[in-house]
């Protein structure tokens, strides 16, 4: 699991006084860092090698201002040039939103996905999800 702490600003409240679900796209690819580094340990855009397929979310509890949210992050499936990560957000111990992104070992050259080789995905294999 890779975990990263966010502490919501105030532009992320929207007019009901919970954070906008507009925000969590934004969190959960942030908290997605970790998981871009193996892939690109530099974070350059000019050596990128990954795109976005798909994402969904589900909406549980609202996020409010003035608490910490902590986004926990798994891989929960590893294909052949894509892979699942899979992340939650909590908030006073409350599971808040949940989410599933597919992401695509990219080569924007050929604009043809290519394998994860296998170093990256032995690092990938180190935050599989249990089931």
């Amino acid at each position: 699991m890779i975990s990263m702490t966010i502490t919501p600003k105030f532009g992320d409240i929207d007019g009901l006084g919970h954070v906008n679900n507009t925000v969590m796209p934004q969190w959960f690819e942030h908290a997605r860092n970790g998981v871009y580094r193996a892939f690109n340990p530099e974070m350059k855009f000019e050596n990128w090698n990954l795109i976005l397929a798909h994402f969904e979310f589900d909406f549980i509890e609202q996020i409010h201002y003035g608490k910490d949210v902590e986004v926990r992050s798994w891989i929960s499936r590893i294909g052949n040039s894509s892979f699942e990560v899979y992340q939650e957000a909590w908030q006073d111990d409350t599971l808040s939103t949940k989410g599933k992104t597919v992401l695509v070992h990219f080569d924007f050259a050929t604009k043809k996905s290519v394998r994860i080789p296998d170093d990256i995905r032995t690092l990938l294999e180190k935050h599989l999800l249990e089931k």
